[in-house]
């Protein structure tokens, strides 16, 4: 499957959380999501070998606050109508009934160009004190070290270069999150081949962001 090499390091057998936002934003404020998307990942041995197996989904509309209304922009780029978020939970609620399902750590959350989730996480880190507390690994880093010399590193141009088929419905959040995914697996494949990746303490050296919101006296995975 060309994991093998990773499943002897104990902090790659956490379960990554490979998340994605869509958003609107705002004038002079930081962007605020509208719709979530995950897909949980875990390290397991399959009968050709250790590979990330799919453990989980989520996704959810979520109602912006409102200084940050869906604009005709926002439905342009990802289909997403006032009428869609309307009525909908807001942020805070919709994270934290995720987190409440966060019951088995370590995790450790995966992101495509992860300043952007890792920012809505931090300021929504009351609300989903687990997920907020994860290192996180930005997929757009492991990329450039493991695909070097690529035109950009925007998510289908990664997708394409690894002969992954672009998700239908990209830029909804779920789709994104499989996508994200899906890079993932196969830069962990590239760079353990081309660099001699195989440990949890690598990928974070190389990708890894403190997690958005550390916790009086935990300590770290790395």
């Amino acid at each position: 499957m060309g994991l093998d090499r990773y499943s002897s390091d104990p902090a790659m057998h956490a379960t990554f959380v490979v998340l994605d936002f869509e958003g609107t934003t705002p004038a002079g404020a930081p962007a605020e999501p509208i719709e979530i998307g995950i897909v949980l990942l875990r390290l397991d041995q399959a009968p050709g070998g250790w590979d990330l197996a799919e453990t989980g989904r989520f996704e959810a509309l979520i109602r912006p606050p409102a200084h940050a209304p869906v604009t005709v922009f926002d439905t342009r780029q990802t289909g997403i109508t006032p009428a869609m978020v309307a009525g909908r939970p807001d942020a805070a609620t919709v994270l934290g009934g995720f987190d409440a399902t966060l019951t088995a750590p370590p995790y450790v959350t995966v992101a495509h160009h992860a300043a952007t989730e890792a920012g809505i996480l931090r300021r929504y880190a009351t609300a989903c004190p687990t997920l907020a507390a994860a290192a996180m690994l930005d997929t757009i880093r492991l990329a450039r070290h493991a695909c070097p010399g690529l035109p950009s590193y925007q998510l289908d141009t990664v997708l394409a270069h690894l002969g992954v088929s672009v998700p239908a419905d990209r830029h909804r959040a779920l789709p994104d999150a499989a996508g994200t995914a899906a890079a993932f697996r196969q830069l962990l494949i590239a760079g353990g081949s081309r660099l001699s990746w195989s440990r949890l303490s690598q990928l974070h050296n190389l990708a890894g962001t403190a997690p958005p919101q550390q916790p009086t006296g935990q300590t770290t995975l790395f």
